[in-house]
């Protein structure tokens, strides 16, 4: 989820290693991550994890400055701008303007409104008047958008869908809520 273009200009001596979470592709366990940088820190090599965003808005950044931290090791924490914010913008989205939206929230939608593990308040957010940005909620998109829906939000409220925001593959599709299930499945 870094900035990967960043990967080719390092030297060759650098060590390397994917700890992608991408979503139904490759993916690196936490724990392993976390053990990962521990063994190269106690190796006494510089370590880096790059991460694109702020790696503590669902970058689970604070569970590897906590593992550090038990194993006493020191670490610096560079944040960076979240994806909530930089990938609307990218496609020409403000998350607030001046009489329209002066609010802006931003929830996880890897967990459906349905699903018992949620902990997302959808017919709270259904109430509240600025933008909503969803993250990793592709999958869920349907159902949040007839959550939201039935809990008062109209359904002709404008909808944009950001795929691989601010990579050279990033994909904008806009429908409304009441469309948003139908036309994700039919743009893949």
């Amino acid at each position: 989820l870094g900035p990967r273009d960043l990967l080719d200009e390092l030297p060759p001596h650098v060590e390397v290693i994917d700890a992608a979470k991408i979503p139904y592709g490759r993916f690196m366990a936490q724990e392993a991550i976390n053990a990962a940088l521990i063994e190269h820190a106690r190796a006494g090599k510089a370590v880096v994890r790059l991460k694109g965003g702020d790696p503590f808005v669902f970058g689970r950044g604070m569970e590897e400055a906590a593992a550090l931290a038990e194993q006493g090791i020191p670490c610096t924490v560079v944040p960076g701008i979240s994806s909530s914010i930089s990938v609307p913008g990218a496609v020409g989205i403000p998350v607030t303007h001046r009489g329209v939206a002066q609010e802006f929230t931003v929830v996880s939608g890897h967990v459906a409104p349905d699903d018992e593990r949620s902990t997302v308040d959808w017919a709270a957010l259904a109430k509240l008047r600025g933008t909503l940005v969803v993250l990793m909620g592709v999958e869920n998109s349907g159902a949040i958008a007839a959550a939201l829906v039935r809990a008062g939000r109209p359904a002709d409220t404008p909808v944009a869908v950001v795929q691989e925001g601010t990579t050279a593959a990033q994909r904008r599709v806009d429908a409304t809520l009441g469309t948003l299930g139908e036309t994700v499945t039919a743009e893949g």
